[in-house]
């Protein structure tokens, strides 16, 4: 048999160095035809995914708009395991999760809440809301409560690189910070032990305008620093189209539209608008989707 010229691969073998080559690594998040109704034969019937199917590759980084009622929020409670499917299936990592509670599910998949109280303990102090975090891959009984002065140093190091000067307030009660404060220490809680999937719902919606940009910006720096694969529900049609490379659009349960790379940093609320009517046939303007 001819020998494959130089710099041609098959399958397993690298030709050029003579080594195995590595198996691509699977997708992070593979979503097959969900579907979610609730109260199903009744006369509030709601079928909130419909044959929703979505895959993400190591490092996408996706944000999901929509109005009140699109399939946003439970589409993320589907992935988080929080909600099971009606049918369909869900894989992380090229395993198939979909009967797999929330609490084993949460090992592999970080989450932040739009809530800023959800995700951590207020009667804990910053550092054992930390340390639970970065014990999150053991078993739950297996929290190390005794905080050595190694690890207490390993959690300053994290909270200083938040620049919000809470690296000396370690021992301060999670419930007596601010909306702001509490939400960027989550997302490090959420990443601390780097997850397969970064889950972000809604999580600058109940902040003030100043908490949210220190917010944003911080979570552009975390998802970069680390390439997490990322899905992310916002309020915000500017956000969406800021951060990120690709977009998503749901619309009573479907995706109406999904935009990615240079045609997404190319888009502006007005096309997104515009684009929403097209392939809907409904009329919206800015503030409902920005309401929703």
């Amino acid at each position: 048999m001819a020998d494959a010229a130089p710099g041609v691969r098959s399958a397993g073998y690298d030709f050029e160095h003579g080594a195995p080559a590595p198996p691509p690594a699977p997708p992070t998040l593979e979503a097959h035809n969900l579907n979610q109704t609730f109260e199903r034969d009744s006369a509030n019937e709601v079928k909130a995914l419909i044959d929703v199917s979505l895959t993400l590759m190591p490092g996408d980084f996706v944000t999901v708009v929509g109005m009140n009622g699109s399939g946003k929020s439970t589409l993320l409670n589907v992935v988080a395991g929080a909600l099971a499917p009606d049918s369909g299936s869900i894989k992380l990592d090229g395993t198939d999760v979909t009967k797999q509670d929330e609490h084993r599910r949460a090992r592999h998949v970080g989450r932040v809440f739009q809530d800023p109280l959800k995700g951590t303990a207020p009667n804990l102090t910053i550092a054992e809301n930390l340390s639970l975090a970065l014990d999150r891959e053991r078993s739950p009984f297996a929290f190390r409560w005794a905080l050595t002065s190694s690890r207490r140093e390993e959690l300053r190091a994290a909270v200083r690189s938040l620049h919000l000067g809470l690296e000396d307030r370690l021992d301060a009660k999670m419930g007596t910070l601010s909306g702001g404060e509490r939400q960027a220490l989550t997302l490090l809680m959420a990443t601390l032990v780097k997850p397969s999937l970064l889950l972000l719902d809604e999580h600058t919606a109940a902040l003030d305008p100043r908490s949210v940009e220190q917010v944003v910006k911080l979570t552009e720096r975390v998802v970069s620093s680390q390439r997490l694969t990322t899905l992310m529900v916002t309020h915000s049609m500017h956000q969406a189209l800021a951060l990120g490379d690709r977009l998503l659009m749901l619309h009573e349960g479907r995706i109406g539209l999904d935009v990615a790379g240079e045609a997404k940093t190319r888009l502006t609320v007005e096309d997104l608008l515009a684009e929403f009517r097209r392939t809907r046939g409904i009329e919206l303007d800015g503030d409902a989707l920005l309401l929703g």
